[in-house]
């Protein structure tokens, strides 16, 4: 990164990733699906353990 101002503003973390997922594609998906269901599976695990 450098210090010199720009005119240009930077581009904001939200937008990084969002060209990134596009860039990715189905390896992104794939991942954001196996993260889903592991949350999923990790609260339907501490329901039932709790319960």
């Amino acid at each position: 990164m450098s210090n010199s101002p720009s005119t240009e503003p930077q581009p904001s973390y939200v937008k990084l990733a969002m060209r990134n997922m596009v860039r990715k594609g189905a390896t992104s998906l794939k991942h954001f699906a196996l993260t889903a269901v592991g949350l999923l599976a990790l609260l339907v695990g501490l329901a039932y353990l709790t319960h």
